[in-house]
């Protein structure tokens, strides 16, 4: 069975796509380095390519990685989005009690 894509992880890739070190990352997802690694590592394996190209302390996306990207920018707007509806949703049902 395929794994599902966890937002975690599409969290985690999203941000070191956007700020280009694993230290950087971490720093702006409040984790730690070895968490970040763990979860792109664990990414990668999921979907059974690699995401990004290691070069010292940067990366740069791969066609995989920059494909990816496009998908989990939706992919996060959307669960936002919900939640965010949800959310109001609950509220004004709770104030017109």
């Amino acid at each position: 069975m395929t794994p599902i894509l966890d937002s975690r992880k599409l969290l985690a890739f999203t941000t070191l796509a956007r700020v280009g070190s694993f230290t950087h990352a971490a720093r702006e997802l409040h984790l730690t380095q070895s968490a970040v690694s763990h979860a792109i590592k664990s990414l990668e394996q999921d979907l059974e390519c690699r995401l990004f190209d290691r070069l010292g302390r940067h990366v740069n996306l791969t066609a995989a990685g920059r494909q990816l990207l496009n998908h989990a920018d939706k992919i996060l707007t959307e669960m936002r989005t919900a939640r965010e509806d949800l959310m109001a949703l609950t509220k004004g049902l709770t104030a017109g009690r």
